[in-house]
């Protein structure tokens, strides 16, 4: 592992790669700061404008974005009580009273340099945990990928959704469309309505846009608002440093951390859960719980600590079995499939100087949000909040149709994502979530070839791909993931009779 790092290091630290992080991390700060755009967004309509680039180039931006808009999110958060982000929701609590008490520019402060700790152990635990975690998908069949591939279809159908059910049929949507395209055994073109751009499947880049940046465009259009953010509020003064108080944070930033980190690796959990999880524990072990909620800047300290570790972790499982630990994980997947990459052991093996520098470049994505994402970045991003958002959606709207036309130079990409975007804003306003049907289209085909493998290596015989070790403690995962929401939900509706 030390020599494939050390092999990477001069690819990342190459010019272009640098400046590609950097300039990832600017974007990600920009989209992080405007309400109504998610990181995931961010990166779905980067993967197009990408296309053709060195995949570390474009990995790098990708890397810069993340955890870039990690921390963007907090701008509005703390400064118009507007989440920027879903991760970013417990950082309003405590930011914005911080805010109204006159104390705006510390509570960014707290917010930049906890979520700088908490994105740098969470790059660190996954240049440490990634490598293992592939030695051990080395024991691993096509009878244990498909179950793995079963097994991330319903962890993230359950964990991405208050819905299980919803979650279900969204991942069986994406199974749907993953079947698109020519049979991978008999070339036989199925669900293709006789059109020639669908017989190699329907491209991933303009699924991935279209159901991550056309219903946030299409919500912006719906609201119509006209008026930005007051620039009264960006005329932010320094007050005070947090790293003078670094003993008095640093608890609340390593557990934090270590809750972000532990979330990002379960599949499907997400930086909403980290962040509360992280805030509900620092309020928990606080002298003071009562401040909580009441401008105490412990309480942004653990929001963002947790938000910025459960990025680069999420990607643990992503990297190495295929199963996103999040949905900007899971774009993230997508990104790497655009690229030629497919997830997994045979991913360290024939790329291992894109893999480990995409690694390094979580890490060196963290240190430059520090650079970046300091008052003055704050303030020079945060007038992108003044811009009225009715302005924005055919802004955002030219550059995802000039990037999805640009990969085929197609038209028929461009009435696709038509499409797919109204059928996701519908979706979208159904409560139904849209990670697991990428999560469909990325394993199910996955699914189908190991299957079919691990069939015609067992002579037909369906009990020898369930009767592996590994393949048994796959399904008891799975029954679990898959019970385990029914039997909460029967528990609560038991107390609701009784109540």
């Amino acid at each position: 592992m030390i020599d494939a790092l050390v092999s990477a290091l001069p690819h990342v630290l190459a010019p272009a790669n640098l400046f590609a992080v950097l300039l990832g991390t600017v974007a990600g700060l920009v989209v992080g700061a405007l309400p109504g755009l998610t990181v995931t967004t961010g990166i779905a309509i980067l993967i197009p404008l990408t296309f053709g680039l060195d995949p570390l180039f474009a990995l790098g931006m990708m890397a810069g974005m993340y955890n870039g808009g990690s921390y963007g999110g907090a701008i509005p958060a703390i400064l118009m009580r507007v989440p920027g982000t879903p991760a970013s929701v417990a950082t309003i609590l405590d930011g914005y009273e911080m805010t109204k008490r006159g104390q705006a520019a510390y509570a960014l402060q707290v917010a930049v340099v906890s979520g700088v700790i908490g994105s740098v152990l969470s790059a660190i635990s996954l240049i440490l945990f990634a490598p293992p975690l592939v030695k051990l998908s080395l024991l691993f069949g096509p009878a244990e990928f498909f179950w793995v591939a079963v097994l991330g279809l319903a962890t993230v159908s359950s964990l991405l959704g208050e819905d299980l059910i919803k979650g279900l049929i969204a991942a069986l949507i994406g199974l749907a469309i993953g079947t698109i395209g020519q049979d991978i055994s008999t070339g036989v073109e199925r669900f293709t309505f006789d059109l020639l751009p669908l017989a190699d499947g329907l491209d991933i880049v303009v699924l991935l846009t279209g159901l991550f940046a056309i219903p946030p465009v299409m919500q912006m259009i719906e609201e119509a608002l006209k008026v930005g953010m007051s620039g009264d509020l960006l005329k932010l003064r320094r007050q005070g440093s947090v790293l003078s108080k670094w003993r008095e944070f640093m608890p609340i930033w390593l557990r934090s951390s270590v809750i972000g980190i532990v979330i990002g690796i379960l599949p499907g959990a997400g930086g909403s859960m980290s962040c509360f999880l992280a805030y509900n524990d620092a309020k928990r072990i606080s002298k003071n719980p009562e401040s909580f909620g009441k401008g105490n800047p412990e309480g942004v300290a653990a929001s963002e600590a947790g938000n910025g570790a459960d990025n680069a972790a999420s990607l643990i499982p992503a990297l190495t079995l295929g199963i996103p630990g999040s949905g900007v994980a899971a774009v993230i997947l997508g990104g790497l499939l655009v690229h030629g990459l497919r997830p997994g052991p045979q991913l360290f093996r024939d790329h291992p100087d894109v893999i480990y520098g995409f690694m390094l470049q979580m890490l060196l994505s963290a240190f430059l949000l520090a650079l970046v994402g300091g008052l003055a970045a704050t303030r020079i991003f945060g007038q992108a909040l003044r811009l009225p958002r009715i302005m924005l959606a055919p802004i955002i709207m030219l550059f995802v149709a000039v990037g999805v036309y640009a990969v085929n130079n197609s038209m028929f990409d461009l009435y696709m994502l038509l499409g797919i975007g109204l059928v996701a804003y519908v979706l979208e306003k159904l409560d139904y979530p849209s990670a697991p049907i990428v999560l469909g289209v990325i394993l199910g085909p996955l699914a189908e070839s190991q299957l079919r493998l691990a069939l015609t290596i067992s002579g037909g015989n369906a009990v020898a791909i369930a009767s592996s070790p590994i393949s048994m403690i796959l399904i008891a995962l799975t029954l679990f993931v898959l019970v385990a929401p029914l039997w909460r939900a029967w528990q609560d509706s038991r107390k609701a009779a009784t109540a």
